[in-house]
């Protein structure tokens, strides 16, 4: 809780892939299953095509928490596009290590597009845990600060 009395209701930035895991977002929508409106999703071509600078500026930029969401290993519309994007994020998970990033801030979740259920899920589980973390003070952007 903060000073006023407000909850605290964390920005969280969700990476979906076009073929399943946005797919699984529309079902979850479809199909009246809650997941908190904090949670701003990004549409990608695919998880390998989310760059860690990405990450890395949606911290920046005011994000609590970031998730990325792709196909199921072996299921990749790309054939191994999500093979490539679990090597990138298992680095960039130790470079926020060293930035001081808490590790639960950042998540990468497979989704099928049959799975809204579990979208819902992820999302809600992801919330509760960022919530239970605090506000992201670690990489706000200097710059616009007074």
């Amino acid at each position: 809780m903060s000073i006023n009395n407000e909850e605290f209701r964390p920005q969280i930035v969700a990476f979906c892939c076009n073929w399943c895991s946005y797919a699984g977002a529309d079902l979850a929508g479809s199909s009246r299953l809650a997941y908190p409106a904090d949670v701003k999703i990004i549409r990608v071509p695919c998880s390998c095509r989310v760059n860690p600078m990405f990450i890395l500026r949606a911290f920046e930029k005011g994000a609590d928490g970031v998730i990325i969401c792709g196909c199921h290993p072996g299921d990749c519309h790309y054939s191994t596009g999500n093979y490539y994007a679990r090597r990138r994020m298992t680095l960039l998970f130790s470079m926020l290590d060293y930035v001081g990033i808490e590790r639960g801030r950042t998540r990468v979740e497979w989704v099928s597009a049959a799975e809204g259920v579990k979208f819902s899920q992820t999302m809600n589980e992801f919330v509760e845990t960022i919530r239970g973390l605090g506000k992201n003070v670690r990489l706000g952007d200097l710059r616009c600060k007074k």
